[in-house]
Order: structure tokens, then sequence, then C-alpha cells
């Protein structure tokens, strides 16, 4: 990255003055000097007068001058100037340029209005004038002070550059730099993103490739980042750096090993709305041998404008239940019921359990639009508007959406009159009611991870259902190294079912299958353990020692889903037996641990039951 790109022309020309004595002490100039005469930024004269002198002393002096002269009559040419001396080239022959250009690149340099000289000159003028006024002879008597100590400067800097010349290490090594300052005020918080030299841009990174964002273009949506001169949005810097397959940008570009999701969400920066991407990758999923791989998901609207849309459902609610006498009509033909204003325990609920006849899904509010529009109900492999729902379970094709699809035993139309749900207008023109061909192939996958059910940083798609998952949270992990391939990826889940369909299993006892080798059933095991983590509630997913002060006084063995996960990805069980000794020691420390909780002793008896009739299913167990 070219720090020129980033700085402003004063900050560059303030540097280049706090600097000038550490460039003109540099050892052999003539490289530098004749850089400098092919970017035209030394007159002719001036470069043959110091190119001729022979004295150590004299280079300097007279390398000096030109940098003086530099400034003083060439300072709008300071970028150009900063341009040509930071030349890999240059570099490699002055330690002392490279220090300066890595003193720029980390932010270490200070940026101050005035130098330090500057306010002790101030500071002992305003002395002397007070020492004036109060007696005429303390002045000379200060006046001779100065002088001597003028002297003694004097000849401490000689003595300094004859040491220097006189060693042969002078030659190799740059001359020792002042202790590092950050660009900021006294009583100012530690806060690098508010330094001047961030005020308009600064330099990013996704995976190893860097670049300069401008905060004002992507405040307005436009092509924020600039490579080499090519300007690119957020998704293309993605695919552009070989992140194509991420799900969300703001979580995969970062600047200073911060995410620019973390600084928008702190108010550092503002984002416009962008498209986004997700991933590829391939990968083995279990020792047989048999490859998969990660397809592309392509793009998808920024969650800002998920989250806008969900507040004009909002409005749209409020605006209802205030004009509760007002009949809407949908794209359906269907008239609303009239909006009731009563409260209802579900008005914070944002995912539903609904069902049609024989067939279950959720219903996620934040996809809702109506029938036709959006695809808000999830079943176990795939994405379904309401209409698409009903279709899917043979309804009758006189059929309503809102009468025959049920939440708790009652018809959807329940929680439209409680305005629960909103139906988007007909001209509404968001994504959920008016999607590209990007848009409604988003809609396909779900917008959170299926283990751990946050929607951070990026994630990964599987082509044959609708799951995601962070990198790290799949079974086995996903490395970077496994991305950009372009092939379609399938997830454990339905590498599991696909194994599942088309092998024949004997029925087996179960201490045979507590026997087994890990390495012959791994991937029923990563299986299984995804299964439970995504069934459950996090309750159990970390370790209960770090948020309860008692919980090791109690149980002397803790165990938790991430630890036995991160023993699976390392091969550290022997057996099958031991990787399920593990998995049941959660709910024998559940069950103990909570004995006067009725609620996580619930919710324990509830996911050792889910794992029991999992695993006797996964390996065909005779009873």
């Amino acid at each position: 990255m070219d720090p020129m790109d980033w700085l402003e022309e004063d900050e560059l020309l303030r540097f280049f003055r706090r600097h000038k004595t550490e460039m003109s002490l540099m050892e052999n100039p003539h490289t530098f000097l004749n850089q400098l005469r092919d970017h035209d930024l030394v007159p002719e004269d001036h470069y043959k007068e110091v190119s001729r002198m022979k004295s150590k002393d004299n280079i300097k002096k007279g390398l000096y001058g030109i940098l003086d002269w530099l400034e003083k009559e060439r300072s709008k040419s300071i970028k150009n100037f900063w341009r040509c001396v930071f030349r890999e080239k240059i570099l490699n022959q002055y330690p002392t340029l490279r220090e300066l250009r890595n003193s720029l690149m980390d932010g270490s340099f200070q940026f101050e209005t005035q130098e330090p000289e500057t306010v002790e000159t101030e500071e002992t003028d305003e002395g002397k004038r007070k020492d004036l006024s109060d007696d005429e002879e303390g002045e000379e008597n200060q006046a001779s002070s100065v002088k001597k100590k003028m002297k003694l400067r004097s000849e401490k800097s000689v003595c300094d550059d004859e040491e220097e010349q006189a060693g042969p290490s002078s030659r190799s090594s740059p001359r020792k730099k002042s202790p590092k300052t950050s660009p900021l005020k006294k009583g100012e918080k530690n806060d690098i993103w508010t330094w001047t030299m961030f005020k308009h841009q600064f330099p990013v990174t996704c995976g190893q490739k860097g670049g300069i964002l401008n905060r004002d273009r992507l405040a307005k949506g436009e092509e924020c980042i600039a490579v080499e001169k090519q300007w690119f949005t957020p998704n293309e810097f993605q695919t552009f750096a070989g992140r194509k397959s991420c799900k969300n940008w703001k979580w995969s570009i970062r600047c200073k090993d911060t995410s620019l999701g973390k600084l928008i969400k702190e108010g550092h920066l503002k984002a416009g709305n962008y498209r986004r991407k997700c991933k590829k990758a391939k990968t083995s999923l279990f020792p047989s041998g048999d490859v998969v791989t990660v397809s592309e998901e392509e793009e998808d609207k920024d969650e800002d404008e998920d989250e806008d849309c969900d507040q004009d459902k909002e409005d749209q609610i409020s605006s209802s239940s205030k004009e509760s006498s007002m009949a809407v009509t949908d794209e359906e033909g269907e008239e609303q019921p009239e909006q009731q204003p009563e409260a209802s325990p579900d008005s914070g609920r944002k995912v539903f359990k609904v069902t049609c006849g024989d067939l279950a899904g959720t219903l996620h509010k934040k996809r809702f639009a109506s029938g036709t529009r959006g695809k808000s109900i999830r079943t176990e492999t795939s994405w379904m508007s309401p209409v698409e729902f009903m279709k899917e379970a043979s309804c009758p094709t006189d059929a309503s959406w809102r009468k025959d699809i049920k939440y708790e035993g009652e018809p959807l139309s329940v929680l439209l009159e409680a305005n629960i749900l909103s139906t988007d207008s007909p001209n509404c023109t968001c994504r959920n009611c008016k999607p590209s061909v990007i848009d409604l192939e988003s809609q396909e996958k779900d917008d959170e991870c299926s283990i751990c059910k946050s929607e951070e940083e990026e994630l990964v798609v599987c082509d044959h259902c609708p799951r995601s998952f962070h990198q790290k949270c799949h079974l086995p992990h996903l490395e970077d190294t496994i991305f950009g391939d372009g092939s379609k990826w399938m997830c454990t889940f339905c590498v599991f079912r696909t194994y599942r369909e088309s092998s024949y299993r004997d029925e087996l006892e179960r201490e045979a299958v507590m026997s087994r080798q890990i390495l012959q059933s791994i991937l029923q095991c990563q299986y299984l353990l995804l299964y439970l983590s995504s069934a459950e509630e996090q309750r159990f997913a970390s370790n209960r020692c770090l948020h309860l002060q008692n919980y090791s006084t109690v149980i002397k063995t803790p165990m938790w889903l991430g630890n036995i996960a991160d023993k699976l990805q390392e091969q550290l069980y022997k057996t099958v037996g031991e990787f399920v000794s593990d998995v049941q020691l959660i709910f024998t420390n559940c069950a103990s641990y909570n004995r006067d909780n009725a609620e996580y002793l619930a919710a324990g008896n509830r996911l050792k039951e889910l794992f029991d009739g999992e695993m006797k299913s996964v390996f065909n167990i005779s009873e």
C-alpha cells in the first residue's frame, strides 16, 4: 500500500520537515540524489554542486541544503518526493528511508501543529520578556548563559558527527530513532480512528490483498476501495482478494486487524447499501476420499437494508393499528381483516414454528412479506414463501395461506390481526418484494450460522441445503486454503444424508458401536455433534465454569460441546465410546448442577433424548 494515497500533503510536508536531518545524514547519498534529479525534484546546478563534494561533512550539509530548498520551493511536490524515494530498490539501500516509510504505514509518527523546539523557544522568549521587565541586568546574564549552551550544543553535535563517521557500523545501520508517539492531544481517547491521517481514507486488507478505503464513498454506497488506481465495491474487493464466498463483507475486510463491521457498529464509519457475496471451497469431509466443494452464493443485500425493511414493517404495523378501520388488499386479492391493537405475548418473537398438514417449518418474521413474496418459511431442505409452503404440503388449490398455515394450532391470520406479522404493500420495493435474480438466490440460504446462530463474520453456504456455517463451527473445519475453487460444496449434514441413503447398514449391538475406532465412524460422530449443536440453544456450547462462580466446586469434570468439537477436529478420540462418553457427561453434569433449576434440567433431558434417539438411528443400533 502506498501511504501517499491516504495521507494529506500538509501531513507529509510536516513529516518531511521533521526528518530532513535524518535523511541528510545517510551514508553514500549519491543514489538518493540521482533519484531526486531523475524525478525533476532537484535543480541541475544544486545536484552538480553536491555530487562533486568530497568531504562527508560537506556532503551532509549540501544534502540538507537541497532538502531545505525542496521544502521551501517545491512543497507542492512533496507527495512526488516520497513516492520516488520509497521505491523498493532505494529502500533496500537506505535503512533510514525504510524506517520512515514504516513509520508512515503504522501511524506511529506524530502530528502536532508546532515543533517542540518552537514551543521551547517561545517559552524561553516569554521568560526573557519577564526578566526584561524586572531587571535588565538579568537579561544580559541569561543571554550570556544561552550563548554558552548553544556553543556546547554545537560542539557536541560536531563530536557526534565525527563519532558516526569513525565507526564502520554507521554505514550499515540507521541512526537511533526517537520514541514513537501517537498523534493524540492531551485528554484525547487513545483511538486511532480519530487521527488526522484517517479523516478521509485509510488502508484496508482482505486476505493477502490491500487497498485504500475512501470513507465518503463508503457512506454513499459507491465504489470505495482503490487498488492500483482501480476502484472496487467492498464485494468486488473481496472477489479480487480471493474471498468471493463471504456472506458479509463487513467482517472480512479489515483495517489494522479491526473489521469494518466493528468500526461501523462503533460509529467510526458509515456504510451505504451494498450487495454481498458468499463462499467457495473444496475439501474432503471424511476419510473415505469422497471430495466435496463449496459453491458461490451470489450477491445479497447488506443487512442494513434488511434492518431498514424491518423498520418499515414496524412502521406499517404502527400505522395499521392507528387506522384499524381501513382494510388493505394484497397482491393475491385477499382482503386483510381489521388490525387489532391488543398486545400479545408473541409480539417480540421473530421465529414461529408453523405447520401445514403434515409439513412443518419455521416462519421468520424478518423475511416475511406476503403470501407469494419473500421466502420466509424454512423447512429441513429449503426456504419457501407461504404459498410455496402450502403447495409443498399438497394443500387443495383453493386453500388460503392465512387459514391453512397454522401457528400453535391457530391460523396465521391470528398473527396478522394481532399486528405481530404484517404484509408489505403491493408497491413495496424491498428485496423480499422486488427481488433480483441474485436476491432470489440469496433467499435460498440461511442468514445465520446453523451451529452458533450468529450472523457475524463470513459464512460458508452449502450448495445442497439452506444451511450456512462459520469456518470453525463446521466439522471438519474449513480452512482458507480450500477457497476459490468454484466447485460445489456439500456440508456434513448433506454428506451424511447421502451416505445413509446410498448404503446398506446391518443392525449393530451397542457394545460393538462403542468399541469402533473413531476414524471408521468420524463422519457419523461429526454429524451427531453438529446435529446436537444445531438443536440446542447454546446452553451447553461453552465452558460453564467461565459463567458460573460455583460450577467448578460442584462439577469436577466439566464438559461442553465446543470442547468435544475441538477434540474431534484434533482427532483426540480413539473410539466412538470415548466420544459418546464425553457427550453423556454433559447431560450428567447438567442433571447434577441443575437439580433445583427446572428449566435447565428439562433442556438437558430434552437434548439427551435427541442425542440418544439420533445415535440409535445413525448407527442402526438394535433394541
